[in-house]
């Protein structure tokens, strides 16, 4: 998978790319090629003003700034030009379809994502509009100080779900909103040392019973659903 942020601030994702699991996938060897690779573009790069300036007041009046559409326009243009195939464009914004697990699935399926971080007031509406397709995202309904974060959150969910990316399949099996787990949260975990300030590992963890372990787990995954999102059972949890 390829993977390209249009931003302001590529600054913001060099530590959160190239740490952990999504380090891990982009890094590559003789014996196992990189599974995503990842690239930034800096809107600034694309601006026509002789200082970079790539913002101006929004017309009608009103606070903060707005991302002109030239430099978006020509950055995501420019990333276009060097891939194989058309990148399906996504735009970070609150105004967007709020990102679950069954959509992070549906992304994790393609082969190029190109999304775009916008910041201050926004982007100019009309070079949204001639970008379509192109897909609103949103990662909850709160305001971010930019799209960067939310950007991040996306790649995360996206790229661990990629094939050879976790080192055990099953790892993103019974995790919670997984088809697995029925959309439900996910059951406790509990490990080393069997005790802690009084508090005991439940027994059955302990039995070694992998048939009473798999059912006690499925119980505390509904109980747990039930406490904390109700929302998530009935006869759209499996959808």
């Amino acid at each position: 998978m390829r993977i390209d942020v249009v931003t302001l601030f590529p600054e913001m994702f060099d530590g959160v790319l190239s740490s952990s699991i999504l380090g891990r996938a982009a890094a590559h060897s003789s014996q196992q090629p990189a599974m995503v690779e990842y690239h930034l573009t800096n809107i600034r790069d694309y601006s026509t003003d002789k200082h970079g300036k790539v913002d101006q007041p929004p017309y009608g009046g009103g606070p903060g700034m707005v991302i002109q559409c030239q430099p978006v326009w020509d950055a995501v243009a420019a990333v276009e030009k060097t891939a194989p195939s058309p990148p399906k464009r996504i735009l970070m914004t609150p105004q967007g379809r709020r990102l679950d697990q069954k959509h992070v699935e549906e992304l994790a399926q393609s082969q190029h994502l190109l999304i775009v971080a916008g910041h201050y007031e926004g982007i100019d509406e009309r070079v949204i509009e001639k970008l379509a397709p192109i897909e609103l995202l949103s990662v909850g309904d709160y305001i971010l100080s930019g799209g960067e974060l939310a950007a991040m959150t996306l790649i995360d969910s996206v790229v661990r779900l990629i094939p050879g990316v976790l080192g055990h399949p099953e790892s993103t099996e019974d995790e919670s909103f997984s088809v697995a787990n029925d959309r439900h949260l996910e059951h406790p975990h509990y490990t080393r040392p069997a005790e802690w300030m009084d508090l005991k590992v439940p027994d059955v963890l302990l039995s070694g019973n992998h048939g009473q372990i798999a059912r006690w787990r499925r119980e505390q995954a509904l109980q747990r659903t039930g406490q904390y999102r109700p929302d998530l059972i009935g006869p759209t949890s499996n959808a």
